[in-house]
């Protein structure tokens, strides 16, 4: 059966008026009637096209300062009439009631009006009531009605009318109500997270309209895709597409690399969501050798970031090594030039936008949702809990190392000295055998431990772990405390003048 409609009619009511002016000027070339309201009926007038006032067709006025123009039986019976239906089509005849093929509209632009700061009224007069029942409606009667829901898909309907003269399939209605539905559905979970900023109701809204189809997921055997704005993000100025773990492994970078945000010049190497290298230096230039000297052999394919511009040196000796991604606030213009010799190297710059409030990943047959870990800890966090104090120096290594911890995977533990990573002990079921990782791995690439620290993302119920750093030449600790075996890892730092300080936060990362 041929379920192909010609549109006759059209009703136009938009926020924005971008690229709203050839689609009036082809509606009205194909000699289609179209009907308008208030500042677009003025847009169309002065194109110089005739448009049939909505108030014409309601016998109403806009009412209410513009907050009701198209909520009447008129307007919606036009748009919801059944064709085929023959009641519907007598009923559109007995009251006067226009028939209406395609409703273009474009929302009030909400979630632009809340991320500019305004203030709470003028968001709740970015609440659209009529645009968004005229969508609903329109894309309900996809059947018979083609819905325009967004200036994102004008181009879409131009290139629809040209093509076809003006008319439309079933197919081609049902893909423009997909649409709509796709914005009405995120439009309205904008608005709830707006008033349900606070989490006071259990419930979980989550929409991105924007999201790409990835090569794989984690492997090559799972399809992967990526939902986000991850333009508004970042600036990709070299390299080829990013894989799923690549994006892991770039948001485990910059959630790292933010705590470090407005500090000396920083760098870290990360490999499979960790830390391998990380220091902190007068120069960026000497923060990256130190970095990879960390572990120059996990760093072969690694992810790289620094909180300051990467410049001609710095680029120089990345360039020497082999990685996936470089991430920086910007690149000097020889830097640039000097990683683009490699093709496939993912250049980014990392643009200053605020990460989400809350983290999501799925579990079971559901989701766990929880505020993001926003705790950095600080000198003015720490309680002493032994009688050696840690001097100026240690202090500061403490709190370099805390942060390495809080980014790395659970149990884990951190050595560091003089703001260089030394060596981490990641993912393991015991912090003893953390522990032992880290020192190994130190000493394997020749690290002095003498007069390192030592982090740790939980407490120590027992002195096992304090006893083995000590030995191994670590004066002093930095661990969250509260376990009710505290006292043990005291004693025993007290006894052999180890320095041991307290957070008072945990944090785990599984």
């Amino acid at each position: 059966m041929n379920n192909n409609k010609t549109i006759k009619s059209a009703l136009i009511s938009v926020f924005s008026k971008e690229g709203l002016e050839p689609i009036v000027k082809e509606l009205n070339a194909q000699n289609v009637t179209i009907y308008s309201t208030g500042g677009t009926e003025k847009f169309i007038k002065d194109l110089g096209i005739n448009v049939v006032p909505v108030e014409d067709v309601t016998s109403y006025p806009s009412i209410l300062g513009g907050r009701v123009k198209t909520l009447h039986p008129k307007v919606f019976g036009g748009i919801l009439n059944r064709q085929n239906n023959e009641s519907d089509v007598a009923e559109l005849k007995d009251f006067d009631i226009p028939q209406i093929d395609v409703v273009i509209v474009d929302l009030y632009p909400f979630e632009k009006t809340v991320a500019s700061g305004a203030a709470h009224q003028d968001i709740i007069e970015k609440i659209d009531i009529g645009g968004i029942s005229l969508i609903r409606a329109a894309a309900k009667n996809y059947a018979d009605v083609v819905c325009v829901s967004s200036v994102e898909d004008y181009s879409e309907f131009l290139e629809l009318l040209k093509a076809k003269n003006g008319e439309t399939s079933e197919e081609d209605r049902k893909r423009f109500a997909a649409k709509a539905f796709n914005v009405s559905s995120h439009y309205d979970s904008a608005i709830f997270n707006y008033f349900n900023s606070n989490h006071d109701l259990a419930a979980l809204k989550v929409s991105e309209t924007k999201g790409q189809v990835l090569r794989y997921g984690e492997n090559p055997h799972q399809k992967g895709f990526f939902f986000g704005d991850f333009e508004a993000m970042f600036t990709k100025l070299h390299g080829k597409e990013l894989s799923y773990n690549n994006l892991l492994d770039v948001d485990a970078a910059v959630t790292l690399m933010n705590e470090f945000k407005g500090e000396a010049p920083t760098f870290a190497i990360l490999k499979h969501n960790n830390a391998c290298g990380l220091a902190q230096r007068e120069t960026l230039h000497k923060a990256y050798v130190d970095a990879l000297a960390g572990d120059p052999v996990s760093a072969f394919g690694g992810i790289l970031i620094a909180n300051s511009e990467i410049d001609k040196a710095t680029a120089e000796e990345i360039h020497n090594l082999f990685c996936e991604v470089v991430i920086a606030p910007s690149f000097s213009a020889e830097a640039l030039e000097i990683l683009k010799g490699k093709k496939n190297r993912i250049l980014l710059i990392l643009n200053d936008i605020e990460l989400p409030k809350t983290t999501v990943r799925s579990c079971l047959n559901g989701v766990l949702v929880q505020e993001r870990d926003n705790v950095t800890d600080a000198v003015s966090h720490l309680s002493e809990a032994t009688n050696n104090k840690p001097t100026q120096n240690e202090l500061e290594d403490l709190i370099f190392a805390s942060k390495i911890c809080k980014h790395t995977k659970s149990n884990t533990i951190v050595l560091a000295k003089n703001k260089q990573l030394c060596a981490s002990g990641t993912g393991q079921t015991s912090r003893v055998d953390a522990l032992n990782q880290a020192i190994h791995k130190a000493q394997s690439f020749n690290f002095d431990l003498q007069g390192a620290v030592m982090a740790s993302d939980a407490f120590f119920p027992f002195p096992d772990c304090v006893e083995i750093a000590d030995k191994a030449g670590i004066t002093a600790v930095i661990q969250p405390g509260g376990s009710i075996k505290d006292q043990l890892s005291v004693d025993y730092c007290n006894e052999n003048n180890v320095a041991m300080v307290f957070t008072g936060t945990r944090h785990f990362k599984h």
